[in-house]
């Protein structure tokens, strides 16, 4: 089976409706906030409307009449880029917190012991593969130099976005969990005691993706490894160390 669309150079756009959804409950009394645009500088302003010409061409944002609206700025990115992040700190002080438990990293530690072959799957934009519920998109909305937009997808920033993505990368993979692969929000790791065995846990790990439409950044995962760098460690055949790298950003 050919999974070639598991790996795209950009997500191809909405998500397909999915069991779950991303919902905003507030707290009793909670009303809109509406937050003016932060300054942005001119190369910032001409990255800016890039940005959202793309999500609106995607329509992963659409434009808004909302009473709420939260400001942006543009973050950094490890490759040089910049990502549009919306402020959504005044939506999640009014947002009730979903409980949801985020795995140990030590538990899931334990379930890798005696394996020997290691592949390693990124999400592209996991939170975007997640559309939020139609009621509550109007608490998403942001406001730009171009324009007051809101999301359809799950964004960036906003509190529960990560404990519910974990909830159902946990749903569509618990046939596997503990067996051959750990998940951790939108990094997957697979991993397997003989090559053997491997070849057809990464085969069963794309066919979900693949099912789901889900979609991975191939220059972010890796294949058939001996040793693998996952969540801060390093493991491999002769067990799990903490990743040095790690170790001396922290000295």
């Amino acid at each position: 089976m050919d999974f070639a669309e598991v790996f795209p150079n950009e997500v191809p756009g909405l998500p397909p409706v999915r069991e779950m959804e991303f919902s905003i409950d507030l707290v009793p009394g909670a009303g809109p906030v509406s937050v003016a645009p932060y300054r942005m500088a001119p190369a910032e302003l001409v990255e800016l409307k890039g940005q959202l010409k793309d999500l609106l061409e995607k329509q992963l944002v659409r434009p808004s009449v909302s009473p709420w609206g939260a400001p942006v700025l543009l973050v950094k990115k490890k490759d040089g880029g910049s990502r549009l992040c919306v402020d959504y700190r005044q939506l999640n002080k009014l947002t009730i917190k979903n409980k949801y438990p985020l795995p140990r990293i030590d538990n899931l530690m334990d379930q890798l012991k005696g394996a020997s072959v290691f592949s390693k799957i990124d999400l592209r934009s996991g939170y975007h593969q997640i559309r939020v519920k139609e009621g509550d998109i109007p608490k998403t909305a942001f406001r730009t130099r171009y324009g007051h937009y809101e999301y359809v997808v799950m964004p960036f920033g906003v509190t529960n976005a990560p404990v519910v993505f974990m909830d159902y990368m946990n749903r569509i993979f618990r046939p596997f969990l503990d067996k051959f692969v750990v998940v951790f929000i939108d990094d997957i790791l697979i991993y397997s005691r003989t090559p053997e065995e491997h070849g057809e846990h990464l085969r069963m790990v794309l066919e979900i993706l693949k099912a789901k439409q889900l979609y991975a950044k191939l220059s972010k995962c890796e294949f058939w490894l001996d040793e693998v760098k996952f969540l801060g460690h390093v493991i491999s055949t002769e067990g799990i160390v903490v990743d040095p790298a790690k170790v001396e950003s922290v000295l």
